[in-house]
């Protein structure tokens, strides 16, 4: 029982350890793409 709770909560971590670094690498991405694209003059 405790070990199922335990390996369910290390899981849970581990997930959300890697949506935050998907996350920032989604965000780092989108400011590169802005840095280096020519403005939109209109």
């Amino acid at each position: 029982m405790w070990k199922k709770a335990l390996v369910l909560a290390a899981i849970a971590g581990i997930a959300v350890v890697a949506a935050k670094k998907f996350k920032e690498a989604s965000d780092e991405r989108e400011l590169w793409h802005e840095a280096t694209t020519a403005p939109d003059h209109r």
